[in-house]
């Protein structure tokens, strides 16, 4: 669980309803047409935009920018250097018997068992790693496609706000909560764009990034292993991926 994520969108939205709070009454920013214009209207443009599975597993990867497990580098170099080891003493054959959880990892401890040879396990893996950056970079897109509509449906909604109090100028009581109303939806286009989508595509971009760098730790020592290279100097190159302190440390 990323715990970054959580306290960044609990400590904005709690600090913004606090101020408001103080300010005056929290039921003058509670406005149902606004929400169904901005987050209706955005996502409907983005089923406009993208295909409908698409969506639908963009939004799925909201929760993955909260509930997320990320690999550690460190625990990654340390099974290839143990399966290295393994290789070195009884042969590439007796990696067979080596399971992990990683799916990535496992395909390729099984492509070289299965007697690929290092050209084309480089080739296939990286293939693996350009298609899952391609599916990120989907759902990075629609989240920032998100943080671009939201502000714009909100000043749709204020435009429309705007129309219908013109149309009732003739009781001016009327004038000023309508205006406030009409504002209300630039302010929920604004605050879903800066405080929910711009961020979760941000975050989704380093975990896509961090993932990516994980995989290519893993096709370097793989290829490694293949290649029968001692398994201290594979540790000490695959290292280098580690700031400087984690590199003496391990």
């Amino acid at each position: 669980m990323d715990v970054a994520t959580i306290l960044g969108f609990v400590l904005g939205h709690a600090l913004i309803f606090y101020a408001i709070m103080i300010g005056g009454d929290v039921g003058q920013f509670v406005d149902i047409p606004s929400v169904l214009i901005v987050v209706g209207g955005s996502t409907a443009t983005m089923f406009t935009r993208h295909k409908m599975n698409e969506v639908f597993a963009s939004l799925g990867t909201l929760m993955k920018a909260i509930i997320v497990k990320p690999q550690n580098p460190e625990e990654v170099i340390g099974q290839l250097v143990d399966m290295a080891n393994v290789a070195r003493k009884d042969g590439i054959l007796a990696l067979e018997k080596v399971k992990v959880e990683d799916p990535f990892l496992q395909s390729a401890i099984n492509h070289c068992v299965d007697g690929a040879d290092p050209e084309f396990l480089e080739g296939i893996l990286n293939k693996e790693v350009s298609y899952l950056a391609a599916r990120h970079g989907k759902n990075i897109t629609f989240w920032e496609g998100m943080g671009e509509l939201t502000p714009v449906f909100g000043m749709i909604g204020t435009l429309i706000g705007l129309v219908q109090m013109l149309a009732a100028m003739d009781d001016p009581s009327t004038i000023g909560p309508a205006m406030a109303v009409a504002l209300i939806t630039t302010l929920y286009g604004a605050m879903i764009a800066n405080m929910i989508a711009l961020p979760i595509a941000f975050k989704l971009g380093q975990y896509s990034a961090d993932e990516q760098v994980v995989r290519q730790v893993i096709i370097d020592g793989m290829i490694g292993i293949q290649k029968g290279v001692n398994p201290r100097m594979l540790e000490e190159a695959l290292k280098t991926v580690l700031p400087p302190s984690k590199r003496e440390a391990g």
